[in-house]
């Protein structure tokens, strides 16, 4: 029998940005050049896997700092940031650690230190719990952020007397935070802001080339992703509202090629955390129940590249070597 046709449409840019691409190098090249076990505070980047797959070569995942022996071994912070208390108690322990940060979320943190430093208030737009928002808000003291996660919130917010300003969360909505921005603007005509927005470059490109797909007809978007992966979340999230309907999969296990049934024009894209490997997956299972036509819709080029941690650009060292130069 026939397959029937499916028209798929692929989003340019999609999957592994800069800093998660970063961050994994980061946890490898400690492994290639220390050994295991290369000890990573909280899931390097929102992904099963590729935190099973650095788990298979030797990286112990944790969650907070006192799990690790103090053996010193090297120990990786997350693509999300971690609070200043956390870098605070490494020190205290003389940690061998590599900062895995996103420079986009450094560049945040910094941002709202100085706005500290020269007296504002901060009002953060986020969500609650995720743990870049836990960072950021970490990197001051207790009170001298507030989160805004909705619009509903921007209009009763109360932040305290004196002077404002505003960062975000760098894996939000575009147009949800836009909304929210709105709200507190007209409310605090003085809210200073960043020179340039805080949601990333590579969060704006994916999700415009989500809309960029249903204005093509897609009727229904695939997001490759986890489901605690915020970025992921906000794509599934940016194609209801252009449109279309929206299923958020982690891997191909997950996809019934039947969903797509009735569907002349699918979309398929990844979330910033989720390997081409899972895309390639998700497109062998549509292609065993559908003859495809495959088109890539492309809105951006992305040739952003983030350099390693200057412990690790450097000619390797042994981890004895430096052991002892720490005691």
């Amino acid at each position: 029998m026939d397959r029937p046709s499916l028209t798929l449409l692929l989003a340019a840019p999609r999957g592994f940005c800069a800093g998660v691409d970063r961050a994994i190098r980061i946890v490898e090249e400690a492994l290639a050049r220390h050994g295991a076990p290369v000890y990573v505070r909280h899931e390097i980047v929102h992904n099963r896997h590729v935190v099973d797959d650095l788990r298979g070569k030797g990286a112990v995942f944790v969650q907070e700092l006192d799990e690790i022996p103090d053996d010193g071994r090297p120990v990786v912070f997350s693509a999300h940031g971690v609070p200043r208390s956390v870098v605070t108690e490494s020190l205290r322990r003389r940690m061998f650690t590599l900062d895995a940060t996103c420079p986009l979320v450094t560049k945040v943190h910094r941002e709202a230190a100085r706005h500290h430093a020269r007296g504002r208030h901060i009002l953060l737009i986020g969500h609650a719990g995720h743990p870049e928002v836990v960072g950021t808000m970490g990197q001051l003291p207790p009170g001298g952020v507030t989160l805004v996660e909705s619009i509903a919130q921007a209009l009763t917010v109360a932040p305290p007397d004196g002077p404002l300003a505003w960062t975000s969360q760098t894996t939000l909505s575009v147009d949800d935070t836009a909304g929210i921005l709105a709200v507190l603007q007209d409310r605090f005509p003085d809210l200073v802001g960043p020179a340039k927005e805080d949601i990333c470059y590579a969060t704006s490109n994916r999700q415009a080339a989500v809309k960029a797909m249903v204005a093509k007809g897609a009727s229904l978007v695939i997001v490759v992703g986890a489901p605690h992966s915020s970025n992921s979340r906000r794509l599934s999230e940016v194609a209801e509202q252009a449109g279309a309907k929206a299923v958020l999969l982690q891997d191909p296990s997950e996809l019934d090629p039947a969903m797509a049934d009735g569907h002349a024009t699918v979309g398929l894209t990844a979330g910033a955390s989720a390997p081409e490997s899972l895309v390639q997956g998700m497109t062998r299972t549509l292609a065993g129940r559908f003859a495809l036509a495959t088109e890539e819709v492309t809105v951006a080029e992305e040739r952003i590249a983030f350099r390693l941690p200057a412990a690790l650009e450097a000619a390797p060292a042994t981890l004895a070597s430096r052991t002892l130069a720490a005691d």
